[in-house]
């Protein structure tokens, strides 16, 4: 029997989804806080640029490994356990490379900072989206790109609080320190309000549903599904961090602009990521991953292309608009698509996440030696190359699982059963595997487990167990 309980579950529902906007808030002011004097981190060590570079390759250093463990940490103790410990790790590291510039502890000590502060990041960035994807599922509703958002205005908010103290000579170590313990406590109050990821796993097996597979981490990567999200999550990263590093220097040197305009170009795109996640949900609603993945790869490609090959500033400034609304969906849907599959999906997530960051990582040196010899407008041709690839890969960010079961309801529910819903319901319709490369099917994500109560959220299931 069906009883109705939006009224008592609502709420709880409410505060897991804001906790998790307060959590992608934080980390992306956390980031912003490093990268907002790094000005003065290189006037206070003398630095040259390839000693600069060595700090940005710790950072790295210590996110891969956060990303690689993030996947058996959140497996093993949970989304909010995973946040809590890279809060901590996040506030160490850059209160110790905060001291270790202000107070001449030599350029290995703000290594070894940059390199706990990484891992951090690593770490929150897997955690936060493995309980976003499942207060998504709570929700009923995509809010992934949401979540984004909220990482886009914290680090819009950081990079402004960096330049008022970097405006007013704030000693780095004071700046680090305030900024650090405040990110800490608030993530820290964010991740207790967080629910169980883990509830979706709980169903009874029947004579007819297969046992359910728990996977290991080489079987994840092994999974042809894992690989193409990945790719989906690269090219779409590369869009992003490819702005981010040398879309000013590109205005510059390619349409003539001065410094300062350059840079306010850079926050046109900002702005646009920002404004592409918040509208882009009830689109992702309406039509599905994949429609919104092919769009939203085109309008990219078009807007690179306006910005590489025209040589007409305002149609420029238009292209790196559309650049921003294209590249701003990818990333947060290729995190909800790996998270679909709940047994597995801290794992893959961490690997989709760790494919991601090979953009951070390769992009910009890769961009920056072609800049050397074909300038910086022919090198972004790379970025326009794997765009294309992600919006060939699309299809792998398919609804499976509740997800789809999610997707098809509201589309009956409107009175539309065109493509993606058809197909939606069709997948969910499949004997014993998906139709994506024949991985194993889950108890989770079959129909006739989920109903409208647990759809509605996961806390009115009686066997919900309690956070790990």
């Amino acid at each position: 029997m069906t009883t109705t309980t939006s009224a008592r579950t609502a709420p709880t529902t409410r505060v897991w989804i804001i906790a998790v906007f307060v959590a992608f808030t934080m980390s992306g002011l956390a980031i912003a806080t490093w990268l907002g004097r790094i000005p003065s981190v290189r006037d206070s060590l003398d630095a040259s640029t390839f000693e600069m570079g060595l700090l940005v390759l710790s950072m790295a250093v210590g996110s891969i490994g956060g990303l690689t463990f993030a996947g058996h940490i959140v497996a093993k103790v949970g989304a909010r356990r995973g946040v809590q410990v890279a809060a901590f790790c996040l506030a160490a590291g850059i209160v110790f490379a905060g001291f270790a510039v202000t107070f001449g502890w030599g350029f290995a000590a703000i290594w070894v900072g940059l390199v706990a502060f990484g891992f951090g990041n690593g770490l929150v960035d897997v955690s936060m989206n493995v309980s976003g994807a499942a207060a998504e599922k709570a929700g009923g509703r995509t809010i992934m790109p949401l979540f984004h958002a909220a990482f886009s205005v914290g680090t819009l908010a950081g990079a402004g609080i960096g330049a008022l103290t970097e405006a007013l000579e704030v000693p780095v170590v004071l700046h680090f320190a305030v900024l650090g313990v405040v990110t800490c406590v608030v993530m820290l109050a964010a991740a207790s309000r967080f629910g169980d990821e883990h509830r979706y796993e709980e169903h009874e097996s029947t004579a007819t549903s297969p046992t359910p597979v728990q996977l290991t981490r080489w079987q994840v990567w092994a999974q042809p599904s894992t690989l193409l999200i990945g790719v989906i999550v690269l090219g779409m990263a590369l869009a992003e961090g490819s702005a981010n590093d040398w879309l000013p220097l590109a205005m510059i040197d390619g349409h003539g602009l001065d410094n300062a305009a350059g840079s306010a170009v850079l926050t046109v795109f900002l702005a646009a990521m920002t404004a592409g996640r918040i509208a882009g949900s009830p689109l992702i609603d309406r039509f599905g991953r994949v429609p919104v993945l092919r769009v939203s790869a085109a309008v990219a490609v078009v807007g690179l292309g306006l910005l590489i090959f025209v040589d007409v500033i305002p149609i420029a400034i238009i292209g790196v608009v559309l650049w921003g609304l294209g590249a701003s969906l990818g990333f947060p849907m290729g995190m909800s698509a790996a998270a679909d599959d709940p047994r597995s999906a801290a794992l893959k997530v961490s690997a989709v996440a760790t494919i991601g960051y090979v953009a951070f990582l390769a992009g910009p040196p890769l961009i920056g030696f072609l800049g050397e010899h074909i300038g910086l407008l022919g090198a972004l041709l790379v970025v326009f190359v794997f765009i294309i690839g992600a919006g060939l890969a699309s299809g792998a960010a398919r609804e499976t699982g509740a997800a789809a079961e999610t997707l098809r309801k509201r589309r009956a529910r409107d009175g539309d059963h065109g493509t993606a819903g058809a197909r939606a319901a069709h997948d969910q319709q499949a004997d014993g595997t998906q139709r994506d490369g024949g991985e194993p099917r889950l108890q989770a994500d079959r129909p006739d487990h989920t109903t409208d109560d647990t759809m509605a959220d996961p806390a009115s299931s009686g066997g919900a167990r309690t956070d790990r």
